[in-house]
């Protein structure tokens, strides 16, 4: 057995494990946080023509960072997602760090660097998977690998919930199920004014 496909067999049978034979959005973000030991992960899922269909988190940081992605209409997940490849942020407190208006409320929410990674079949696009991480530094060989792998597995899951239906439209668990809105960071940034407080402060 080839490394490669042993790493492609546990990644698969941990996520299995975690999720079942059908594995939602939601809980697919939650796998990916566990098994590649980071502190938040989101999915990002198209509905075509390079409209957001919906978002999903593992949890309340990945949450806001998401939805503020969609606010500014730049981040890793959206450059990952026009680009078809990795787009990796190792250290978004560095001098010059890309993503104006994302990193510093990021570096205040405690994410220090963030892993982004194309949901794609060859040259078809249909979203993104992005990690988040409290330090700074790169993911890692094995890691890295192990995420590119969960990529494709969460690819194949979304392409098997669309089966059948018409271009621009979403399966019904990937519109409703575990997604999330606009007010979660429009409420953040909220309280972060009236309170005169960080955003990261703001959404705790």
């Amino acid at each position: 057995m080839t490394a490669s496909l042993d790493r492609w067999l546990r990644m698969v049978t941990a996520l299995g494990a975690r999720e079942g034979p059908e594995p939602t959005p939601a809980g697919m973000c939650s796998a990916c946080a566990d098994l590649l030991a980071v502190g938040g992960a989101g999915i990002l899922v198209m509905a075509g023509g390079g409209v957001p269909g919906a978002s999903f988190a593992s949890n309340l940081l990945a949450v806001n960072l998401e939805e503020l992605q969609f606010t500014l209409g730049v981040g890793p997940r959206v450059d990952a997602y026009t680009r078809g490849v990795p787009v990796l942020g190792t250290d978004l407190a560095a001098p010059g760090a890309r993503w104006v208006g994302f990193c510093g409320p990021a570096v205040e929410a405690g994410v220090r660097s963030v892993f982004s990674f194309p949901l794609h079949v060859g040259a078809a696009r249909i979203g993104a998977l992005t990690v988040y991480r409290a330090g700074p530094g790169p993911l890692g060989d094995d890691t890295f690998a192990d995420a590119l792998i969960l990529a494709e597995v969460v690819t194949r899951a979304l392409l098997a919930a669309q089966a059948g239906l018409p271009d621009g439209s979403l399966a019904v668990g990937l519109r409703s199920e575990g997604a999330f809105h606009a007010s979660v960071h429009q409420a953040s940034g909220m309280v972060s004014v009236q309170l005169d407080v960080g955003v990261g402060e703001a959404l705790a």
